[in-house]
């Protein structure tokens, strides 16, 4: 059996995903997948550069050590994968390597092949994915000195929110900017794609023209709109920093202040970096955690408002959203928080009674598929996404 391989990097994590491939296909959807993929294993390095890295390995028939703990960077960890890839002789069918890119800039508008120029023309968005960019790079470049003859394909988080609308596309500046990629680019797209795609065996009597709003709350978190399988509207812009606060992210913020910043408290731009990227978002807000489990079990005043303001600036954007699409008939929740955290989906919906939505509480606390009460107008949903799927399927379309 042929194998693909998928790759997910993030900042501190590489997560690693073998399919192999049953049959061939000539479309994209997810849901047919079952017949063209077989998931083989999952894992993932987590920690990367701490003293904390740890590995683990679930889906294989038969226990296997799983690769050292050890790695430093993300070098070293996919350097350590090929390695016991090889011993395990999981290297010997592998047809493709397949990649999680944060940012395709206005370059790349679907999954792509990946070159020496492409690489560089990647390389040359790491400004605007600076969390992301350069963790989804080195993977690529180790499997180029490693695996010189292996095909390798990059999915891109923007892609799916290429077919926006001009005026949702735009930022309010001279128009020869937009020309030279000045311009809303959205992202989660991976995840979103996952969503489209599965909303039609999830919903029962799912109707393609639905509007839909899907929550990605994770450590990175943003809304998206979307109707007939295309993203209408997204809360996150230029950078992965817009939109919702994020885990360590502040999300939108007054371009004033950030002037404001540099000019009168003397702050640089990699400060004010620094500050949005890094201390910002939950943990700023509370200055405790990043993490919203810890948060959620805290008695802490600060901690209890990042949440009623996390809440809020996500019932703001639904709001936003709804407007754009016309009215919603939807929600779906997804990602870590999105998929686990209770209370914030209790809170928002709460929130968003205006818009008809009602939930039933068991069913929010069981974290079911279904979480909307039977009177609500709008459903309401728990989908747990995987960006892996999406990344298979890709790359065996172009297989």
């Amino acid at each position: 059996m042929a194998n693909i391989l998928v790759l997910n990097s993030g900042s501190s994590s590489l997560k690693f995903a073998l399919f192999g491939v049953k049959a061939a296909c000539t479309e994209k959807p997810v849901v047919s997948q079952a017949q063209a993929l077989s998931p083989q294993l999952r894992g993932q390095f987590s920690g990367l550069g701490t003293e904390r890295c740890a590995v683990f390995i679930e889906g294989m028939a038969q226990a296997h050590t799983p690769p050292p703990a050890e790695a430093h960077d993300h070098q070293a960890a996919m350097i350590s994968l090929l390695t016991w890839l090889e011993q395990q002789s999981l290297l010997d069918n592998l047809v493709a390597v397949g990649h999680r890119v944060v940012h395709g800039g206005t370059h790349f508008k679907q999954s792509t092949d990946l070159d020496e120029r492409t690489v560089k023309l990647l390389e040359a968005l790491t400004s605007l994915a600076p969390l992301h960019q350069p963790y989804s790079l080195a993977p690529i470049k180790v499997l180029q000195a490693r695996l010189p003859a292996m095909r390798q394909i990059a999915c891109f988080d923007t892609a799916f929110h290429t077919h926006q609308p001009l005026e949702a596309r735009q930022f309010a500046l001279p128009y020869a900017m937009y020309d030279r990629g000045f311009q809303r680019y959205g992202f989660h797209g991976l995840s979103y794609d996952f969503i489209s795609r599965c909303l039609p065996s999830v919903i029962p009597d799912f109707e393609p023209e639905s509007k839909v709003l899907v929550a990605h709350l994770g450590n990175g978190a943003s809304l998206c709109a979307i109707q007939a399988g295309q993203s209408v509207a997204s809360t996150m812009g230029f950078t992965a920093l817009e939109g919702l606060p994020m885990g360590t992210r502040s999300g939108a913020i007054d371009a004033g202040l950030v002037l404001h910043l540099i000019a009168q408290e003397g702050m640089t731009a990699d400060d004010v970096s620094t500050l949005l990227y890094k201390e910002s978002g939950l943990l700023g807000l509370s200055g405790i955690s990043s993490d919203m489990r810890t948060l959620l079990r805290s008695d802490k005043s600060r901690a209890e408002q990042a949440v009623a303001h996390y809440c809020y600036r996500i019932t703001r954007e639904i709001g936003s959203l709804s407007a754009a699409l016309g009215g919603v008939d939807h929600l779906v929740f997804t990602a870590g928080i999105g998929e686990h955290a209770a209370p914030v989906r209790e809170r928002v919906v709460a929130q968003c009674s205006w818009l008809g939505m009602r939930l039933d509480p068991s069913a929010n606390q069981a974290n079911q598929t279904c979480i909307s009460a039977p009177d609500s107008n709008v459903g309401v949903w728990v989908i747990p996404t995987d960006e892996e799927a999406v990344i298979a399927a890709d790359c065996l379309a172009l297989l």
